[in-house]
């Protein structure tokens, strides 16, 4: 048998080559693809070979094949979607739980992965400003922490009516109500579908013309039915506009009528670690239970999400599992009591690192920084000739569209010189953004979560931008 370090020396400083290649390129590469699926495609699917082929050569491979369809959202101008990169630390540790290689879903498969995960679970609580009695679960994003929040939400609204899901299951149970904007994400009607919930049980209230739940449209939905097993979700952080639900004056409301109160705080949430944005989620430690995200905002790398539920024991009774190999210490925590996996990644070590790194006034600069560099890109490229801003941020998500200059020109018309826009930004690789439909026009979603954007790259893709404008109104580009 090979020696270990003969064995894994060569791959592994390929991809650290590699890796560092990437991230030390980041401010000259582009930042869409340059390739595009059929080339990939191509390239990747070559057909599996009998032998093996060496690691090192692997890794090679694979660097080269992918070149082009890697998308530059671990950099400063990566605007699109709520994506944020890695930071050094959170990058290391996770490098480290990969060789590390422990199942964090019980605590004798990692002890050490345990103990970081209560460790983090503590931090984040402190961080958000949540109840310090609510549980936690380190989930794969903020879809699980939806999932595994309306679990404990199934389990307690059920159990009020005495009702033993865990052993009756939902066959014959009282049908639980949910109520919402219908502004939500989709994947909170995802998680309603995962869970058996059903969409037939969703109503969703209109919002206002800020995309935010009214109090007065909530109480009226809720008035006169307070014996019904009831589920309000709340949002902090439109994903359009950035925009908040009063959770000071809709929380109690759902309360005074028994509901259980779930907050869909994807991004929004961290707002609390701000003093600045902190009033935005005023009154939000007093729901049921949060979801949020750490490869959004806190940015570490991809497959990490938050849950948090004030009533423990619903939170417990709906997860835990238990078989007759595993011990079981009343001392330790083991992760299976808490999330939907059984063997897991130990996603903990990334959240533990970026929390140090950070430290909490680190974390409020970043949350600061990414709002200040978001106001700046809508109003600025609001403010150049052919666009106009749609949303104002009021935290790190804004809107802005692009009009066609006819002097007859219709909805429709801004509506595809907006993609027109688009397309030509991200053909320049300057900078990447993405679309979106808001009250029935496309406009550009401005959205910055990444640690590496700085002054320099606003300015650097307002430039841009502005180019593009000009270069499109001479000589206009069918995208259609």
């Amino acid at each position: 048998m090979q020696k270990v370090d003969s064995v894994f020396q060569k791959p592994l400083q390929a991809a650290l080559g590699s890796a560092l290649a990437y991230l030390e390129g980041l401010d000259r590469s582009p930042v869409a693809a340059t390739v595009d699926l059929s080339v990939l495609r191509q390239r990747i699917g070559r057909p599996l070979a009998n032998d093996g082929v060496p690691a090192a050569q692997v890794v090679a491979d694979l660097v080269q094949d992918v070149e082009g369809g890697i998308l530059g959202s671990a950099g400063g101008r990566f605007f699109g979607w709520v994506i944020g990169g890695s930071l050094p630390a959170a990058l290391a540790a996770d490098w480290l739980t990969s060789a590390w290689d422990q199942n964090s879903g019980h605590h004798t498969c990692g002890p050490a992965a345990a103990v970081v995960e209560e460790v983090a679970g503590k931090w984040l609580k402190e961080i958000l400003r949540l109840p310090s009695h609510a549980s936690f679960a380190l989930v794969t994003g903020c879809q699980m922490a939806h999932v595994t929040c309306l679990a404990a939400a199934r389990h307690a609204v059920l159990a009020k009516r005495g009702w033993d899901l865990e052993k009756q299951g939902l066959y014959g149970a009282p049908p639980i109500r949910i109520v919402t904007s219908d502004k939500r994400h989709e994947t909170f009607d995802r998680a309603v579908r995962l869970l058996g919930l059903g969409l037939a049980q969703v109503e969703y209230v209109p919002a206002n013309s800020d995309g935010q739940l009214p109090a007065d449209a909530l109480e009226q939905t809720l008035k006169g039915r307070s014996t019904e097993p009831t589920i309000v979700l709340l949002q902090a952080g439109d994903v359009n506009t950035g925009k908040y639900d009063s959770f000071e004056t809709l929380v109690p409301i759902a309360k005074h009528h028994g509901a259980w109160v779930h907050v869909d705080g994807a991004f929004g949430l961290w707002a609390a670690a701000c003093e600045r944005y902190r009033q935005l989620v005023k009154g939000v430690e007093e729901a049921d239970s949060w979801a949020t995200d750490g490869h959004k905002w806190l940015n570490v790398p991809y497959d990490c999400g938050y849950a948090f539920v004030a009533d423990a024991e619903a939170h417990r009774s709906s997860m835990t599992s238990r078989a007759a190999y595993l011990n079981h210490d009343g001392d330790a925590r083991d992760q299976l009591d808490w999330t939907p996996e059984w063997s897991r990644r130990a996603r903990a070590f990334p959240t533990y690192a970026a929390l140090r790194q950070l430290g909490r006034s680190g974390v409020q600069d970043l949350v600061e920084r990414c709002c200040k560099h978001a106001h700046d890109l809508v109003m600025e490229i609001g403010g150049l000739p052919g666009a106009e801003v749609v949303s104002e941020p009021v935290i790190n998500q804004g809107l802005v569209r692009f009009l066609d200059p006819s002097s007859n020109a219709t909805d429709a018309d801004h509506d595809r010189r907006t993609e027109e826009v688009i397309a030509c930004i991200l053909a320049s690789g300057e900078a990447f953004f993405g679309g979106t439909t808001w009250q029935g026009r496309r406009a550009m979603r401005v959205s910055v979560t990444g640690w590496l954007t700085s002054d320099e790259d606003v300015r650097r893709v307002v430039r841009a931008v502005a180019g593009v404008l000009a270069a499109t109104r001479a000589h206009p580009v069918n995208v259609g």
